[in-house]
């Protein structure tokens, strides 16, 4: 398990769920306590050069698991598609990156998971995850003509219970975007209130995504809103009563 720096710091019920999830399927986990950030904070802000030392650490602890699996799209895609070519800079090739998956696409693509003993008996709506969209393949991105699917709604029509729910606009930019949010607040924060709103709109309980930092920023919006909607990391779903 790669546990990233903000689900550890503050979402740290998400690595317990991930943990507790991938136990239950009868798979050997283990977690490295050498782990560090994964370099993107720095890469999103322009300094790339600062993330290289972070890579290098990341593929000398990873390398030796068959899989890395991290409950989050953001991380998972910067150890795809960045490390390879930091790694070489160092005259390194990078063994770590490219067995790096999102819980989700681990979950749906490799294991194939097709029950669970899970229950949540709420409606939720469904956030697609900029990254998780466009870079993992985890749902089939608007612009394109491409036959529709779904992979997080795929596991979680598989929990007992629920109703999974989608958005107007459903594969739509929620403004949190990394640095975005810091460097272009207003419009960031505009865009998570429409599209916090669209969710809503489903009737929904809970919104829910695989990447705790567009959770977080659509949560703190709805909160300084007021808006009455709960949100909750897609492991959580899917570890519920285990």
């Amino acid at each position: 398990m790669f546990i990233p720096c903000y689900v550890d710091a503050l979402y740290p019920e998400v690595g317990v769920s991930t943990f507790k999830l991938l136990k239950a399927l009868g798979l050997q986990v283990d977690y490295p306590e050498r782990q560090t950030c994964c370099g993107q904070p720095m890469g999103n802000a322009g300094f790339e050069k600062l993330s290289e030392p972070l890579a290098c650490t990341f593929d000398e602890i990873f390398a030796p698991y068959d899989y890395v699996v991290a409950p989050s799209v953001s991380c998972a895609a910067y150890v795809r598609l960045f490390h390879p070519q930091m790694l070489e800079r160092h005259g390194h090739t990078c063994q770590a990156s490219g067995k790096t998956l999102d819980l989700v696409e681990f979950l749906h693509d490799v294991v194939k998971v097709n029950s669970l003993p899970s229950r949540f008996p709420h409606k939720v709506s469904l956030h697609n995850s900029c990254h998780g969209v466009r870079e993992l393949g985890l749902s089939s991105p608007s612009e394109r003509n491409v036959p529709k699917f779904n992979k997080i709604k795929d596991l979680l029509q598989l929990v007992d219970g629920i109703t999974v729910l989608e958005p107007e606009r459903p594969d739509e930019c929620c403004g949190f975007g990394g640095m975005f949010a810091v460097e272009e607040k207003d419009v960031s924060a505009r865009m998570g209130l429409e599209k916090v709103r669209r969710h809503i709109a489903t009737g929904a309980e809970y919104i829910t995504g695989p990447d705790s930092s567009c959770l977080m920023h659509m949560d703190g919006i709805a909160r300084r809103q007021g808006l009455d909607i709960k949100f909750i990391h897609v492991a959580q779903i899917l570890a519920a009563g285990l």
